[in-house]
């Protein structure tokens, strides 16, 4: 059974290797980092997985107090992050999952970020490709206009087949158990309405200087579908930059969490070597 009591963060350095921030996504806990925590510090790296908005580190608190995320959008979630970067003295490197992976590609063109690593990442701006198990996934939430302005609590079901739907039930049904969170719809609303916003918040600008992008794709994903995580990639063609991609074909969207996590790690690790970022 995972541990799921909130880690302390560890502390970074001005010398060695670089912070690491983990940024989670809608609906699992900052605590889902935590064996992630202990990998990379064990690999030398100081990290730390700072909770959204209206999240507090206790997954039952943050469960009883749902509320406290309701009508959250991008913006205010991607400045949140900004703002826990300001005390570490050092860009760090930032690995975020599905709408953290999106905020992780912000913060990296924003240049407070020296890499990043986008997995399943929520489409940014310009990416068009909806596939239908993609809008089957959402419509639950995008369905009634009113959950803009709530915080959203998945099922087991509901869980099962935007996480686990590579996963025997039991495992889906354990994850969703210890780690699954209330978060807020509006993230989803502004995703869906993007591509009509110019001033959408999930843009991206993909032509900038700054340092080295990972973007990985779940082949299977129901959420953010592998052909979603490739356009995504795609933005970035014309970029003067390291912009790198990967896909692990038998994969869903659990695969930060399942019992799969450590290869998807060991992979992020392998490409931050290669890019020169060690401990």
């Amino acid at each position: 059974m995972p541990d799921t009591s909130p880690r302390p963060h560890v502390p970074p350095t001005p010398r060695g290797a670089p912070p690491v921030m983990f940024v989670h996504g809608l609906w699992l806990a900052a605590a889902s980092w935590d064996r992630w925590q202990d990998k990379f510090a064990a690999a030398g790296f100081p990290t730390l997985a700072p909770t959204w908005p209206g999240e507090v580190p206790s997954i039952t608190d943050t469960r009883a107090r749902a509320d406290a995320q309701a009508g959250i959008g991008l913006d205010e979630i991607t400045a949140h992050f900004a703002e826990a970067i300001a005390p570490l003295n050092r860009k760090p490197i930032v690995v975020g999952h599905s709408f953290g992976g999106l905020i992780a590609q912000k913060l990296l063109a924003a240049d407070v970020a020296a890499a990043a690593i986008a997995i399943d990442p929520t489409a940014i701006r310009g990416v068009r490709a909806a596939p239908l198990a993609h809008l089957k996934s959402s419509f639950p939430v995008l369905g009634n206009p009113a959950n803009a302005k709530r915080s959203i609590t998945l099922t087991p079901d509901a869980f099962a087949h935007r996480f686990g739907n590579t996963l025997a039930r039991d495992e889906s049904d354990e994850l969703y158990e210890h780690w699954t969170i209330p978060s807020p719809g509006r993230p989803l609303f502004e995703t869906a309405l993007a591509n009509l916003r110019p001033g959408s918040p999930t843009h991206v600008d993909t032509d900038v200087e700054r340092g080295p992008l990972l973007i990985l794709g779940g082949g299977q994903d129901h959420t953010v579908p592998e052909s979603v995580s490739r356009a995504t990639h795609h933005r970035y063609h014309k970029a003067h930059t390291d912009n790198d991609y990967v896909v692990f074909a038998d994969r869903g969207h659990s695969l930060t969490v399942d019992h799969g996590w450590e290869e998807i790690a060991d992979t992020v690790l392998d490409w931050l070597a290669a890019k020169g970022f060690s401990a």
